[in-house]
């Protein structure tokens, strides 16, 4: 077994790759799994240096195969795209079959206030996993909570042409980090793997209101943008799990202690308005 090996799930989606990039040139022998070696976001990390292998959070067989031999993992799944019940079924198989192949050190991105019991479906079904990778006897492994992605902002049922659209009060603040800094805080997970072992941690980088957000896209992406408070039925028509969330935002919300993990990390997180001038035009719908 190769003391260095990482194997990283979702390597070509948002946190996988923010992860694999943090980690490249940092001493470890990389692994990206992806469904499609071939796709253009697989080619650019072949062409960093990191192995790109073949494998399906649904395929039992091929876990088992690109799981044999290596020292750590980093898992993610997403409701977005499983599903809540079927994302809960893939964390639980990816990490047990993890732990019969021998992985020594895991490490699971959840969300936010997982362990706080939330009532929220797709955050339900990550606390569920986590008591999985506590409990099937890993060496070591780490838990890392993000908040809301700033990219979430420009998503198309967010960003609608000149509005910013949620359903929370202009007067709640939110808490949001940067995908990049979930990767910098993953690659820290492998860094100092013997100092975090058995640490859950929920990352944040800043805490905004929707108004506040508005202002700094509009800065970023160099047109006026307005936040608009959306109807919470118009949210429920679309999904009640999201409807549930947003209600959480405004109820309670996320507590991630940003300054002490800054201190603590050494991690210095990008705020949103950084975000804004420096990624939301290359990631922004046109």
């Amino acid at each position: 077994m190769s003391a260095r090996s990482i194997l990283i799930t979702g390597a070509t989606g948002h946190q996988g790759g923010a992860t694999a990039r943090a980690l490249a040139g940092r001493g470890f022998d990389l692994y990206a799994m992806t469904r499609k070696p071939e796709s253009p976001a697989a080619r650019e990390l072949a062409g960093a240096g990191i192995h790109v292998v073949q494998g399906d959070l649904d395929d039992e067989e091929s876990l088992k195969r690109v799981l044999e031999g290596k020292w750590g993992v980093f898992a993610v799944q997403t409701s977005q795209e499983a599903g809540v019940e079927h994302e809960e079924v893939q964390g639980h198989r990816i990490a047990s079959l993890a732990r019969v192949a021998g992985v020594s050190h895991y490490v699971y991105s959840s969300v936010g206030s997982a362990h706080r019991h939330t009532g929220i479906p797709h955050f339900e079904n990550k606390w569920r996993i986590e008591e999985t990778v506590r409990t099937v006897g890993f060496p070591s492994y780490v838990i890392l909570r993000p908040v809301f992605f700033m990219e979430n902002l420009v998503t198309p049922f967010v960003l609608q042409g000149d509005k910013l659209a949620m359903a929370i009060s202009p007067t709640t603040p939110l808490q949001m980090i940067a995908v990049r800094d979930i990767g910098r805080h993953a690659a820290r997970a492998f860094l100092e793997a013997e100092q975090l072992n058995l640490r859950e941690i929920d990352l944040a980088g800043d805490s905004v209101t929707l108004p506040a957000a508005a202002l700094a896209l509009s800065e970023g992406l160099g047109r006026p943008i307005e936040f608009v408070q959306a109807p919470i039925e118009e949210v429920r028509r679309f999904s009640e799990d999201v409807a549930l969330m947003v209600e959480w935002f405004e109820r309670e919300g996320f507590n991630a202690d940003i300054a002490g993990v800054e201190q603590e990390s050494g991690i210095h997180p990008i705020s949103l308005l950084e975000w804004a001038r420096e990624y939301a035009p290359v990631v922004a719908p046109v």
